[in-house]
Parts: C-alpha cells; sequence; structure tokens
C-alpha cells in the first residue's frame, strides 16, 4: 500500500471535474459519485462485510474495528489503483490487496473472507447509487413545492395553449404549471420506490455463498441480511450477480426523472424565446458575442440531460442479457453509463430548483398574446355555440371563411352578441388545477 496522506478533495481527486459538463459539475450529485466518493463506497462494503461477520461471531470484533479503522478513502492513492485495476478488470482487486496491508497481519486476513470483487463493486454502487437517489429526492422536493406556489397563484391566469405549435384554445398558466408539477412527483415516486428497493449483493465466487459456510457460517443466508443491515440496504431474496433488475430499475427510473424534468425545460426554452416571452428564468446566462442576451442557461442544461439518459438507459437495459453467473462484458458495460445517469439526473435536479423557484412569469404577455389571432382562439366554442343556429356544417363555413379574411371576429356581425373574451374559456383549468395540488 502507498503511505498514508492527507485526505484529498474531490477536485483533487477526481480525474473528471467536469469541464465539458456543466450540468452535473460542482453538484452535491458530482460528489457524490466521484471516484473518491466510489473508493469509500467500495471500502464501506469491505468493512461492513467484516461487521457483519462478526456479528455473527464469524470474525473478532477486533477485526471488524482493524477494517473499519482501515476504510478511510482518504489513505488510498486512486490513480495508483485506478491504474492497476487494468489487470484484473475492476478496482477491488487491488484495493483488496491495499486494504489487507492496511489493516496489519493480525487482522488483515477478515477482509473480504468469502468475497468476490463483484459482491463489493455492486454493493458499493448500490451504496452511490443511495447516496445519489437521496440528494435528487430532496431537490425534487422543492422543486415540487416551487411548482405548486406557481399553479396556486396562476391558478386562472390566461394564456394561450399551443399544439403543433400553434394557438389551439386558452388555458391557464396554473394548469400548466400543475402539469409540470404532477410530473416532478410521478418521478419522485419512481425514484422513492427505487431508492428503498437497493439491495446489497453477496454471493461469493458464483453466487452460492459456500466460501462463508467453508468459513464456518451455518446460515449464510443470515450473513446476506446481516450484511444489509450494516449497509441500510435491502437484503435480495437471491444474489444478483447475473439478475440485474437492481440496474434496470436505477436505470428507468434516472430515465423517466430526466425526461420529466425535460418537459419543464423545453416549455419554458418555449415560453421564453424572445417573441412569446411569457416567462423568465430569474437569472439568465450571458452570451460571449451578444452582450444584450440572457440565456435560459437552467432549462438548457435540464434538456440536454432529457436528451442524453435515454441512450444511457438503454446501454444498461442492454446488459440485463448476462451470461452464465458472472458475465464477461456486461457486468462492467454497466459503471461508466450508471454513474453518468446518476450525475446527469442529479445535475438537472439541482438546475430544476432555481429554475422553478426563479421563475419569472409574464401574465401581461400571455394576455396580448391570447388576442393575437382576434378571438380566433375560440373558435371552437364559436363552433359549438353557432352550430344549434346555424347547423354544425354552415357554422364551420362561416368561421373558416371568417379566418381566411384576416378580420377581426368582433367585426363579423354575425357575431356581434357573441362573447369573445378568451380568459372566459378556459373550460375546468382552475378546477384541474386544484385537484392535481392536492396530491402529496
Amino acid at each position: 500500500m502507498t503511505p498514508p496522506a492527507e485526505p484529498e478533495t474531490e477536485a483533487d481527486t477526481d480525474a473528471d471535474p467536469g469541464l465539458l459538463a456543466p450540468g452535473w459539475a460542482g453538484s452535491p450529485a458530482a460528489s457524490a459519485t466521484g471516484d473518491t466518493a466510489y473508493l469509500q463506497a467500495l471500502l464501506d462494503a469491505e468493512a461492513a462485510l467484516t461487521r457483519a461477520q462478526a456479528a455473527l461471531d464469524l470474525a473478532p470484533a477486533e477485526a471488524a474495528s482493524a477494517v473499519t479503522g482501515a476504510a478511510d478513502a482518504g489513505r488510498f492513492d486512486l490513480r495508483s489503483l485506478a491504474g492497476r485495476a487494468r489487470a484484473g478488470g475492476n478496482p477491488v482487486i487491488p484495493l483488496v490487496g491495499e486494504l489487507t496491508t492496511a489493516v496489519g497481519e493480525e487482522y488483515g486476513p477478515y477482509v473480504h473472507r468469502g468475497a468476490t470483487s463483484q459482491d463489493i463493486m455492486d454493493t458499493a454502487t448500490m451504496l452511490v447509487a443511495a447516496r445519489t437517489l437521496d440528494l435528487v429526492l430532496g431537490d425534487l422536493g422543492r422543486t415540487e413545492r416551487a411548482l405548486a406556489r406557481l399553479a396556486a397563484e396562476h391558478r386562472d391566469t390566461a394564456m394561450p395553449g399551443r399544439t403543433l405549435t400553434q394557438h389551439a384554445v386558452p388555458t391557464t398558466f396554473g394548469l400548466k404549471a400543475a402539469g409540470w408539477r404532477s410530473l416532478v412527483l410521478d418521478a419522485r415516486d419512481r425514484v422513492s420506490a427505487v431508492r428503498d428497493s437497493l439491495p446489497a449483493q453477496l454471493g461469493g465466487a458464483a453466487g452460492t455463498l459456500a466460501a462463508f459456510g467453508a468459513y464456518g457460517a451455518s446460515d449464510p443466508t443470515a450473513l446476506l441480511a446481516a450484511y444489509a443491515r450494516e449497509l441500510g440496504l435491502r437484503a435480495p431474496d437471491l444474489p444478483w450477480h447475473t439478475l440485474r433488475t437492481p440496474i434496470a430499475d436505477l436505470a428507468g427510473c434516472l430515465a423517466f426523472t430526466a425526461g420529466a424534468l425535460g418537459k419543464v425545460a423545453v416549455d419554458v426554452l418555449t415560453l421564453s424565446r424572445t417573441e412569446i416571452a411569457e416567462v423568465a428564468e430569474c437569472s439568465g446566462g450571458g452570451s460571449s458575442a451578444m452582450p444584450h442576451k440572457s440565456n435560459p442557461v437552467r432549462s438548457t442544461l435540464i434538456a440536454s440531460a432529457a436528451r442524453r439518459a435515454p441512450q444511457l438507459a438503454a446501454t444498461l437495459y442492454g446488459s440485463l442479457a448476462a451470461e452464465d453467473e458472472r458475465p464477461a462484458g456486461a457486468w462492467h458495460a454497466e459503471w461508466e453509463p450508471l454513474r453518468e445517469l446518476l450525475r446527469l439526473v442529479g445535475g438537472a435536479a439541482r438546475d430544476a430548483v432555481e429554475l422553478a423557484e426563479g421563475l419569472r412569469v409574464r401574465p401581461d404577455a400571455m394576455r396580448e398574446h391570447l388576442d393575437l389571432t382576434h378571438g380566433l382562439i375560440v373558435s371552437e366554442r364559436l363552433s359549438a355555440e353557432l352550430a344549434p343556429v346555424l347547423g354544425r356544417a354552415r357554422a364551420k363555413e362561416l368561421l373558416t371563411r371568417l379566418a381566411a379574411g384576416g378580420r377581426p371576429l368582433a367585426e363579423a356581425p354575425e357575431l356581434a352578441d357573441v362573447d369573445l373574451d378568451p380568459t372566459h374559456y378556459t373550460g375546468s383549468a382552475g378546477a384541474l388545477t386544484d385537484r392535481a395540488l392536492e396530491r402529496r
């Protein structure tokens, strides 16, 4: 093992601080998924295994204390471990050697006893995922609360509804914000369910727990339960070396969350266009060439994450087809895309908080835009009201002719006594908003 050194910061040790990844650079999720955090999770997994064995009288209590005391990421050289991981295909192999040396001759034999590298790697991955998802859940909570406030405040703020890029019928900004919140809550629920289901991994060489029996465990399955308790993870029914449901579940909830936040972002991007300007980010980003610009950077970064997440999730789903009792390549293919997914979603959740809490809404612009089509935005309502008088076909023909003429509908004598105010045609938007806000 390399000589003990002062603990390094994440910026010192992480080979990728995010120069080309402004969406997650500097976020809590970046620290929770960095190389130092991953190394600490590997060490936590090793220490928990020795403690679990000690709890069942399969190892001395002193061994558990010694391994736990040595399991400090600051004592290990990340760059050296990364370089030597290539020889065995994973970082656990060189780490076990260094940790054994750090623990010392008396208790070193209790390091990693009965486990296989994938046990530690998978368990560490679950720890990193759990710690990152906790951060994501906190940010999703803040985002939904901010969106709830916007929805309540603008319950009756009428605006153009848009379908296929064109004005359709009026809606309300409150209903739009309530819809955004509903997606965020859907994401929260999925992330919460996956977070609570993340399992420890312990199976030994081929998933039979045989080595633990050889080391004296009368009931190796009890060791699996004790190990999970030490880690704060769920005890799995079976070792899951090639049963990759936990990874697939992570892929699904993370990709969904990126997409849910992406929906909010792309709506804000559309509504904040210069020619629309119905909303604006609280503090936009500048341009290197155009001093007048205030770009919707938070929305841009969230939208970027939403576009990347499905492809990363697809790689993880592809790894479900894992042969034998330990696959060659499928398991290894998961590490980087899963970490990138956690980072992307963690960064997007951070940016969503800033976006939702600082979003500026411009009701005057919304009201102005309702009048752009000179009453045509309520043509659906007019068609319904005129049909009993003129017949459905004649009513449609009249409105189509008036629309083609480009004249304001208020000037048409046939519509002299008809209410053309678009704010009076928002349907059940208010009631739907209230209903959506009842969800907790």
